[in-house]
């Protein structure tokens, strides 16, 4: 006997619009059989940096100013990519020519997805031929094969546990857990037993306007995340800002050198790269590479590194990487993998952005027509990764984009410990508390606790970087951004 799926309730009959009585299969009014109309699946659009560009009587109507960016000569490409342009030679436009997308064009982009027919059936090989790497949540029995399990430790965000771990007994460290046992020099509590939380378990950073905060989260045993920091000057003496976060591949070995060998190795490239006058997008790409290679060196290393890790699939270390560089009024974007970059203008009547598309099965599925976003994200394979830096990588496809803000704003460089929790360019500038552009530091750690307010089942890592524009007319002298 097979199970029948009951349907859900309409608030109103469609051929007569009078509400039904609750568990009617048929309108009392007209008749209209209710079970035939099917519910419409809740979709949750997340906006593309591509995307037509909205009409200027629309643009007129609505009173807001849509944001422009500076048009690039190559976004995407597995070649050193071209540089896009000196800041001075073109007015704001998107990387792709098109002013970047207002409110009203997600609208007429679900308007146009409602009217549009369902797609017919695609016959030929399954779409997850595609090589793909799962992280835990994507690949079934996953949490035992990672060690995922409740955190035994009292919740990190308290602020007295956080006083308790950091008043020390007589002769050592006090312990998060007892509260009363003394840390031997093993990092384990004498009275109770309990592993303490490591170095790395929780880690902040800060140089000058940037900040990046990264914690364990609530489920993982341990920070697969890692990130990067930091500042420079480029040939004419103008700053440039950088930041890289990774997230290491949970089913993988070794994910936590994997993302702290990425972050470390793309760090120092772009450090060079930008010093010595390279088109920061060349850079970045470059430093893309570095960090490719950098992970593909840890498989190389003898059997013997991995006893600390034998729980693991014995498969090649593997990360994904995101990061942004600030340099010459150019807001430069890089990433492989899922991890993402969000714009949040200071002005929060102004649109919002998502920067950076997905290497992920549920991305390629929206891209290639075979679902909607709906659809895909709801399929159990959602977010298996497509692209990833690694030794056992299909084929590394850096993703770099140039864009050039004509107003202030925020970046925000993360991780999807914290974007499954804010997943919308909307849903993410609502996180961001209101005075994140003028201290990035309590920005970053507020956003890591909207995550763990939210379940905080993966590592969380997110990096905030204040985009500051010169105003018009001002002199040749670079503002420190």
């Amino acid at each position: 006997m097979s199970q029948s799926h009951q349907q859900p309730a309409l608030p109103k009959c469609p051929g007569c619009e009078e509400p039904p009585a609750a568990g009617d299969l048929f309108c009392g009014a007209c008749g209209y059989d209710l079970s035939a109309v099917p519910a419409r699946p809740g979709d949750r659009p997340t906006m593309a940096i591509t995307v037509p560009p909205a009409a200027p009587e629309a643009s007129a109507a609505s009173g807001v100013e849509a944001v422009r960016w500076p048009a690039a000569a190559e976004i995407d490409s597995s070649d050193v990519p071209a540089p896009v342009h000196r800041p001075s030679d073109l007015p704001g436009t998107d990387s792709g020519g098109r002013p970047l997308a207002e409110q009203e064009q997600e609208q007429v982009q679900g308007q146009a997805r409602e009217q549009a027919p369902e797609p017919e059936p695609v016959v030929g090989p399954e779409p997850s031929a595609v090589p793909v790497r799962h992280d835990d949540r994507a690949e079934p029995g996953g949490a035992e094969h990672s060690g995922d399990f409740a955190l035994a430790a009292p919740d990190p965000r308290t602020a007295e546990h956080a006083a308790a771990a950091a008043a020390p007994a007589a002769g050592g460290k006090l312990c998060v857990a007892c509260r009363s046992g003394r840390v031997d020099p093993d990092g384990y509590c004498e009275n109770c037993g309990h592993a303490q939380p490591r170095e790395r378990d929780h880690m902040e950073q800060e140089l000058g306007s940037v900040a990046a905060v990264s914690d364990r989260g609530l489920r993982h045993h341990r920070n697969e995340d890692s990130f990067a920091v930091s500042s420079t000057a480029l040939p004419d003496g103008s700053p440039a800002v950088v930041a890289i976060v990774c997230d290491g591949v949970s089913s993988a070995s070794r994910p936590d050198e994997a993302s702290a060998a990425a972050a470390n190795a793309a760090n120092e490239s772009l450090l060079e790269s930008l010093a010595r006058g390279t088109h920061p997008q060349q850079a970045m790409h470059e430093a893309i590479v570095a960090a490719s290679e950098a992970v593909n060196a840890l498989a190389q290393e003898p059997a013997g590194a991995m006893e600390h890790d034998a729980h693991r699939h014995q498969n090649a270390p593997a990360c994904t990487l995101v990061g942004a560089v600030m340099a010459g009024e150019l807001l430069i974007v890089g990433w492989v993998g899922d991890s993402r970059v969000y714009w949040v203008p200071e002005d929060r009547t102004q649109p919002t952005a998502r920067l950076t598309e997905d290497d992920s099965w549920a991305a390629q599925m929206v891209a290639a027509g075979l679902m909607n976003e709906a659809e895909a994200y709801a399929d159990e394979r959602a977010h298996a990764i497509t692209g990833w830096l690694g030794a056992d990588a299909y084929e590394l496809e850096p993703h770099t984009a140039a864009f050039k803000p004509d107003r202030p704003g925020l970046v925000v460089v993360c991780t999807d410990g914290l974007w499954n929790y804010a997943e919308s360019a909307e849903e993410m500038a609502a996180a961001v508390p209101a005075d994140a552009q003028e201290n990035p530091l309590r920005g970053a750690q507020v956003l890591v606790g909207h995550a763990l307010d939210g379940g905080g089942h993966d590592n969380v890592t997110v990096a905030l970087l204040p985009f500051a524009v010169r105003p018009q007319g001002a002199g040749s002298a670079c503002e420190t951004v």
